[in-house]
């Protein structure tokens, strides 16, 4: 297929920022030369008998040192590779195995740059993960991980066997071979909240909105009282920002086509919506007028804990710093949890409905036998409940104490050597289980209240567990594709680039010239590659090769 050239509107600064992120090849192999191809694993075949695997359960012969990455979201004092609960997995796990097992810090914001120079420099650690779909079709497509063998799986796996294999059978399989293995999810909407300053809704009289209209009168509302304004960041990945725009009417194929985390729609008729809002916001005065210097959630809550904006939202949790810093800076602020259909013209909140599997998973093509049964026994150790409710909770008496329901209720104010990292270690147990769970679905949420809310806040998560709940019928899953979108792999990389110019452009611009630009930024961009991605899906949508739910 051939790359068209995109005519103009992309900066050499964003290419160059994008092109970082291309996979340019696995180079060089660091680790064992015994798998030297991604497709090693599979060449017994799916029929393998439980003898063709070597036991392990007593441990390696030889030390095996096994990487396992973890996201580094540069918490203050935290050290993500080395503290009390890596050494503690040393200990229980690898010291038993002889196993040496090693964190690979991977930025939450820098993710697939990371992994990107990783893989090419042969350096990459046993588990290539991501939460997108898309971007994962991209690592396989790119053999920079191996073809999954289920049997194997479930001789050194079988807990984490019982609990996902029926996931891995279903959405793991990318054009007739299985490529990924997931970490389990019992999905919770709750646990992203949306604070607004209820103390400046106060001081201009005004009620919680509940749809975009309203927003846009308490947004106008606190630009004349001289409070603040509202601000977002630049989209660079995880295309959702246009769901609020979303109507009832959408047909499947439009979401096979359109619904893509990995390119934004720009030319769909949700995005056009979103953009002469967000311009007539800019052009308003309400939006933050730099918007596109903030780069990831920390530039946010610190516009929102100085008082420069009035919302934030975020993934809240009990150690959170934004309300403590928020009230440092203004002893009298009171925050609420507003419903995210505030942001949705029809008042209608539309959603990304998750998928049922947390992270997704691969093997590193580089990645040897030994070192991948250990893999496997690793997540299995992992998934067991003992092991799991240790690494979410801590150490009964210092980080929690169990109430008369069984639920772990945290210990304010412990700060000893076990202290949990600010999002209660998620991701070190992400692996196996995206959402902490008792298994039922009031007990979670009766510890939610303790995990997700710093004390004295637990209405926040009361809010936003009914607003949840008014909301759940508005979820929208994003039809998977059982081969790969070639296309979209071809000019992801472009058109993401593109986007980003383009949108902001759009955004910054007076309305009166919002319509031309849109209509020319359109053109470009399906000439740059979108045509092409839009008609290779229509292909696979008519013949049947995508799941959509």
């Amino acid at each position: 297929m051939k790359r068209k050239k995109i005519t103009k509107g992309v900066s050499l600064l964003l290419a160059g920022v994008m092109t970082v992120g291309m996979l340019t090849g696995c180079g060089s192999d660091n680790k064992s030369e015994a798998n030297d191809t991604s497709k090693k694993s599979s060449d017994s075949g799916s029929a393998s008998k439980t003898g063709d695997f070597k036991d392990y359960s007593k441990g390696f012969d030889k030390k095996v040192t096994i990487e396992i990455p973890v996201y580094d979201r540069a918490f203050e004092g935290w050290n993500a590779t080395d503290n009390y609960y890596t050494q503690w997995v040393q200990k229980e796990f690898g010291d038993k195995y002889n196993v040496n097992v090693k964190y690979v810090a991977i930025g939450r914001t820098t993710e697939v740059q990371d992994y990107m120079q990783m893989i090419a420099a042969g350096n990459a650690p046993d588990i290539i993960m991501h939460y997108d779909m898309p971007q994962a079709v991209k690592y396989y497509t790119e053999g920079a991980i191996q073809d999954l063998d289920m049997d194997e799986i479930k001789y050194y796996a079988p807990d984490y066997y019982d609990q996902l294999s029926d996931t891995i059978d279903k959405y793991g399989e990318l054009d007739g071979n299985k490529a990924f293995f997931f970490g389990g999810r019992e999905p919770i909407y709750y646990n992203f909240v949306h604070l607004i300053r209820q103390d400046w809704l106060d001081k201009v009289g005004m009620d919680m909105p509940e749809n975009l209209d309203e927003l846009n009168e308490v947004l106008k509302a606190w630009k004349d009282a001289g409070l603040g304004q509202t601000s977002t960041t630049l989209i660079q990945k995880s295309f959702n920002y246009f769901y609020p725009y979303m109507t009832d009417d959408i047909s499947e194929e439009d979401k096979a086509l359109y619904l893509d985390l990995n390119v934004a729609p720009f030319t769909w008729k949700p995005t056009e919506d979103y953009l002469r809002e967000i311009n007539k916001e800019y052009n308003d005065g309400v939006l933050d007028s730099e918007f596109y210097l903030n780069k990831e959630d920390g530039d946010l809550k610190a516009d929102f804990v100085s008082g420069k904006s009035g919302i934030y939202g975020f993934y809240i949790n009990s150690s959170t710093d934004a309300i403590s810093s928020l009230l440092a800076n203004d002893p009298d602020a009171k925050v609420s949890t507003m419903n995210p259909a505030a942001y949705a013209p029809s008042g209608k909140g539309y959603y990304y409905e998750n998928p049922p599997y947390g992270l997704i998973m691969g093997i590193n093509s580089k990645t040897s036998d030994e070192e991948r049964a250990a893999v496997w026994m690793f997540l299995n150790w992992m998934i067991r409940p003992e092991n799991l409710f240790y690494m979410q909770n801590g150490v009964e008496g210092q980080n929690y104490n169990l109430d008369d329901q069984g639920i772990a209720v945290p210990i304010e104010g412990y700060d000893g050597e076990s202290k949990l990292s600010q999002n209660n270690n998620k991701d070190y147990w992400c692996l196996v289980q995206e959402v902490a769970s008792y298994g039922d679905e009031e007990k979670n949420y009766q510890a939610n209240l303790r995990m997700l809310a710093p004390s004295g806040y637990e209405y926040l998560i009361e809010d936003a567990y009914k607003y949840a709940k008014e909301n759940e019928k508005y979820g929208v899953m994003t039809p998977i594709f059982t081969k790969p979108v070639e296309a979209s792999d071809e000019y992801v990389t472009d058109l993401n680039a593109m986007w980003q110019e383009s949108y902001v452009d759009l955004i910054t611009s007076p309305e009166k010239d919002f319509d031309k630009k849109y209509k020319e930024y359109s053109k470009e961009y399906l000439d740059a590659g979108y045509q092409d991605i839009l008609d290779e899906k229509k292909e696979l949508y008519k013949n049947g090769d995508y799941i959509k739910e």
